[in-house]
């Protein structure tokens, strides 16, 4: 199946695009880093408890690319264990960031969706129609 995208007013919308592209850095960098709160969230409720040291060290940040969510650091260096398990001791995987990831996707696409939007109505696009708005 094959679509066609019309345009009207080609140099406004394109102007357009160039004001949504200056925007994108930052705005995407804030989705990403709002999205992946959303999964450190999750993770650390779920995460398995001993003392509360592992959930502790789960951490989320915003890059242009992707949002990221780690879990352990130096003091932490069993996260990796935990998560995907250690078959030669015995270790059975509890991937709590998978889950956590699985279990708030819908929220993400939702964040999204809204933040996308948001900044492309804010370049004067009109995400409705595919249009120029004022």
């Amino acid at each position: 199946m094959s679509g066609q995208i019309q345009v009207e007013g080609d140099r406004e919308v394109r102007r357009a695009l160039r004001r949504l592209g200056d925007a994108a850095k930052s705005g995407l960098r804030a989705t990403h880093a709002s999205a992946a709160q959303i999964v450190a969230d999750e993770a650390q409720r779920i995460v398995p408890r001993r003392s509360g040291t592992l959930a502790a060290s789960i951490r989320s940040a915003g890059q242009i690319g992707a949002g990221v969510v780690r879990a352990g650091r130096a003091a932490v260096p069993y996260a990796g264990v935990v998560h995907f398990g250690w078959p030669a001791h015995h270790i059975a995987p509890q991937p709590f960031l998978y889950s956590a990831a699985d279990a708030r996707a819908d929220e993400v696409l939702a964040k999204f969706h809204a933040d996308i939007d948001a900044q492309a109505r804010a370049a004067g696009l009109d995400v409705t129609t595919g249009g120029v708005t004022g």
